[in-house]
């Protein structure tokens, strides 16, 4: 390995900091909430701060969480990596999941991560999506412009191919839809799969983390004090529940964390505070939910439409 590659003291460091700054930022432009954290201890070794902010101006429940833990991976470890061979471990990451009071204003997620064994196999993955309650294609648009302004300071290809990659990852396949706009995915980002130098792939994750503030806290100013109906609040709680269909079944960090004994209490606050499901719920014919739903489809070219 390069003596310019960083090493996981740097990446643990950049996440804490990035968990700091994201926290101090959400704070600032809720006005009212403020992050309660909780330290915690893996089995196997490290551990994390999980920090949760509820009843908020803006936000009803949010988590935002850093992680860095190590040892021996187990053998569901190993089924769930396909690895073959004992082997150390370490991970690290920050993951976010914002619910907000108002149905006006989106639903927001975004993890970056980095993982590897003692053989020294590694990789970063990560990623932000927005699940609008109520999508509002202007700024649907900008949300898309903002993320691949970020991709093309680092690989015009990047872009294009993690907005598709986002498109089929959040994907509810029993629901035929989206679970929001989409964004950017990426995962088992190394040497071998960019044909770049882990310092490159490492400043790439940085600049998606640190974009997540400025994009998120202007969504929030720019929607919270929209007024909304009961039957618009009566839809974000129908939103919520796809929210958690798709957390709690298709979600592969959810199964990963619950498969491989991660703390069950940090891996589940990506859920709502509440949300419901209404039998054979049908939208009405030229709604603002059937506008939302329409566009709840994968390949729609946002920055170009």
């Amino acid at each position: 390995m390069n003596t310019t590659d960083p090493q996981k003291e740097e990446i643990e460091a950049f996440f804490k900091t990035l968990q700091d700054n994201i926290c101090n930022a959400l704070e600032v432009t809720d006005g009212k909430g403020t992050f309660h954290q909780d330290l915690w201890e893996h089995h196997s070794g490290g551990g994390g701060r999980t920090r949760l902010i509820q009843n908020g101006n803006i936000i009803e429940k949010g988590g935002v969480n850093f992680s860095a833990v190590s040892g021996p991976a187990s053998e569901d470890m190993k089924k769930q990596l396909k690895i073959e061979n004992d082997a150390d471990f370490f991970a690290s990451g920050v993951s976010i999941v914002q619910h907000p009071v108002s149905p006006m204003v989106p639903i927001i997620h975004m993890n970056v991560r980095y993982f590897e064994l003692s053989d020294g196999t590694y990789w970063f993955g990560g990623g932000i999506d927005l699940t609008p309650h109520y999508v509002d294609e202007s700024q649907a648009r900008w949300f898309h412009e903002q993320l691949k302004a970020v991709c093309d300071q680092h690989d015009i290809s990047f872009y294009p191919k993690y907005k598709t990659w986002a498109d089929e990852y959040f994907y509810i396949p029993h629901r035929s839809e989206t679970r929001g706009i989409g964004g950017i995915f990426f995962d088992h980002l190394n040497e071998t799969s960019l044909k770049k130098s882990k310092r490159e792939i490492f400043e790439f994750v940085k600049a998606v983390g640190e974009a997540f503030a400025p994009i998120y806290t202007n969504l929030m100013r720019l929607n919270s004090e929209k007024p909304y109906s009961e039957n618009e609040k009566k839809w974000q709680l129908l939103r919520r529940g796809r929210y958690v269909e798709f957390n709690l079944v298709w979600d592969r960090g959810t199964k990963f964390g619950l498969a491989t004994g991660g703390r069950t209490e940090s891996i589940l606050m990506s859920l709502p505070a509440e949300a419901n499901w209404a039998y054979n719920h049908q939208v009405l014919k030229g709604s603002a939910e059937e506008k939302t739903i329409s566009l709840l489809k994968k390949g729609i070219d946002w920055v170009n439409s």
